[in-house]
C-alpha cells in the first residue's frame, strides 16, 4: 500500500527542507521572510505535483531547487513589471543587457562551490576568479604548478557534478 500524501510530504520535508531553506536564503539575498515564502511555496508545489516527483528520474532536491529558483525569478519579473511605467518621450539612457540569468547562475555556482573541498575551491578562486596563471596561483597557494593543474582539473569535475545534482544542465 502506497504511503499517504501526508507521510510523503513529511519525508520530503525532513530530507530536504533545511537545504532548500539555505538555498532560498541565498536566492533572496539573505531576506529571511522572502526565503520562508519561497521555501513554503516550493513545498506546496511539490505537494500539488507529487505524481511528477514520484515519476521523476532525477533528484528530488534538484527539482525543488529548480522550482525555488523559478519562483524567485517570477517574483522578480513581477516586481519589475509593476514598477515600470510608460513615458511620453523615449529616454536618452542607453539600455544595458538584462543580467538576471547571469546573476542566478552566479548564485548557483556559488552554492555549488560550497560543496567542494577547500583545496579545490582555493585553486578555482585563484585561476578562474582572480584570473591568475598557473605559476602565480601555485606561488600564492604554496604548491607545485602540477598540483594546481591537477586540482583545477578535478575541481572542475567536482563543480560540474555539484551543479548537475542541483539540476543545472549544460
Amino acid at each position: 500500500m502506497p504511503d499517504s500524501p501526508a507521510v510523503v510530504m513529511r519525508q520530503l520535508h525532513d530530507e530536504h527542507a533545511a537545504a532548500l531553506w539555505r538555498f532560498c536564503l541565498r536566492l533572496t539575498g539573505g531576506n529571511r521572510a522572502q526565503a520562508e515564502d519561497v521555501a513554503q511555496e516550493t513545498l506546496l508545489r511539490a505537494w500539488r505535483n507529487a505524481a511528477v516527483l514520484e515519476k521523476s528520474q532525477g533528484s528530488v532536491r534538484a527539482w525543488l531547487f529548480t522550482v525555488a529558483r523559478n519562483i524567485v525569478i517570477d517574483e522578480w519579473r513581477t516586481k519589475r513589471s509593476q514598477s515600470e511605467f510608460s513615458v511620453a518621450e523615449v529616454p536618452d539612457v542607453v539600455r544595458t543587457e538584462d543580467q538576471t540569468d547571469q546573476l542566478l547562475l552566479s548564485w548557483l555556482v556559488s552554492e555549488a562551490l560550497t560543496k567542494l573541498s577547500a583545496d579545490h575551491r582555493a585553486v578555482l578562486l585563484e585561476c578562474y576568479y582572480r584570473g591568475l596563471p598557473v605559476a602565480e596561483a601555485a606561488q600564492r597557494l604554496g604548491v607545485p604548478e602540477g598540483t594546481v593543474k591537477s586540482r583545477t582539473h578535478y575541481a572542475l569535475r567536482a563543480l560540474r557534478l555539484a551543479l548537475e545534482e542541483m539540476g543545472v544542465g549544460a
